[in-house]
């Protein structure tokens, strides 16, 4: 890809919608959520930022929001910054993973549509380290594959999942694939795995505020 190119970025830009059921109105619950608590000047986490599409989101939403993204693609960060355009100044882009992520402390922080490639230990390693890097109360969102761990169910969403992507375009072929890769691939957890990774990270309040066919998001929060 090239990132200069404006329509290999809309191409990108594409995958997400078509693949995830209300992309756009998850992330724009998420910068609601929070907004309930980071300040009108706030300083906030993206965790796998890589690509740019929520941080662009929340920066043309949240004026005054500063931010560090998070990505261990440089390419992809290279994509973030032509995403950014002239918001761009306003996030610091780190090429690494949570553990190379400054301290903050943050007001607040994102990661979505990431965790679902992590086995569980390292999914908790990156959620403690993500609660240490916040502010007393902070909020923490994030979103990604999340399936009942049966077999039989687990293959029943992953088909809507890709019902859903081929109804949005994708060739069934791709889905086909793309569907099998998950299902071998991913450390997929259920809802309840990792509602129980969020609680053991040291996070309250959680709570579940999207689903969408394969896919599930929380907003939790640091004690106060």
């Amino acid at each position: 890809m090239s990132f200069s190119d404006p329509d290999a970025v809309a191409r990108y830009a594409q995958g997400p919608i078509r693949q995830v059921p209300g992309f756009h109105g998850m992330q724009q619950m998420a910068r609601i959520l929070l907004a309930e608590r980071v300040p009108d000047d706030g300083h906030v986490l993206v965790l796998g930022a890589g690509g740019g599409l929520e941080l662009k989101a929340f920066a043309d939403a949240q004026p005054g929001w500063r931010f560090t993204g998070v990505d261990p693609s440089a390419e992809m960060l290279k994509l973030a910054t032509t995403t950014l355009g002239p918001l761009a100044p306003r996030a610091a882009l780190v090429e690494g993973h949570i553990d190379d992520a400054p301290f903050g402390p943050f007001d607040g922080a994102t990661c979505l549509l990431t965790l679902h490639f992590l086995p569980a230990e390292q999914r908790l390693h990156t959620l403690t380290e993500v609660r240490r890097r916040l502010a007393p109360g902070a909020p923490f969102i994030v979103a990604h594959h999340s399936v009942d761990d049966t077999a039989d169910k687990r293959q029943s969403w992953l088909s809507r999942y890709a019902a859903f992507a081929v109804a949005s375009g994708i060739p069934a072929a791709n889905m086909v694939n793309a569907t099998a890769a998950i299902d071998a691939r991913l450390p997929l957890l259920s809802p309840a795995q990792d509602e129980a990774l969020l609680g053991q990270a040291g996070f309250v309040d959680i709570e579940l505020f999207y689903a969408g066919f394969t896919f599930r998001g929380w907003v939790a929060r640091t004690p106060d």
